[in-house]
């Protein structure tokens, strides 16, 4: 079976389904994506190694990482196999001792899991020839410049950009504490912008 590699192209908040984000897995070296339905747990988990977050205690996909450290076993891909009735499976290809194991997992869990162990997504030709979509630039461009203000976050980024730096790494410091993980990947963009 022919693999196409993937990479991260982002996460952004699913208004499909209330609740939901939208994982944006992209074609290496092509134009298709493959637009993953995930949950906010799974969300925040991928973009807090994404931004390189320390969260005050681990969580459940660094301890299935320290898990497999502590034990030698290594995570060599991630391998989306199957699309049925809209839902991706996943499986995850490890290594111990020479040998290799193959794992079920959800999707987001396994991309979530491929950040921390730095190893390569891939998926089927199949599939993305079957579910892979292009997005046209410009148009999605236009659609985020007017629908600014209809996003739900609209108000409180705005916020975020009337606050001076410092006030804004205080603030990030704070959420990471609490581990408000959401709050804080908004803050972190916020500072990002500004440097």
């Amino acid at each position: 079976m022919e693999k196409v590699e993937l990479e991260i192209g982002g996460i952004s908040y699913s208004y499909s389904q209330s609740g939901a984000y939208t994982l944006i897995l992209s074609e290496s070296g092509g134009q298709r994506k493959l637009p993953i339905i995930i949950g906010q747990f799974e969300a925040q988990s991928i973009a807090i190694e994404m931004e390189k977050m320390k969260p005050a205690r681990p969580l459940t996909h660094d301890l299935f990482r320290s898990f497999a450290r502590a034990f030698n076993i290594k995570l060599n891909e991630i391998f989306i196999n199957k699309f049925e009735e809209g839902v991706f499976h996943s499986i995850l290809i490890f290594e111990k001792e020479n040998q290799i194991f193959s794992l079920d997992s959800r999707t987001s869990d396994a991309v979530a899991l491929a950040i921390r162990f730095n190893c390569p997504i891939y998926t089927s030709v199949e599939i993305i020839e079957e579910v892979g979509v292009i997005f046209d630039t410009a148009d999605t461009e236009d659609e985020e410049d007017n629908d600014t203000d209809d996003m739900p976050e609209a108000g409180e980024k705005q916020g975020l950009s009337a606050l001076a730096l410092e006030e804004l790494e205080g603030l990030l410091a704070e959420a990471v504490e609490n581990e408000d993980f959401e709050l804080a990947s908004k803050i972190r963009d916020e500072i990002n912008r500004r440097k």
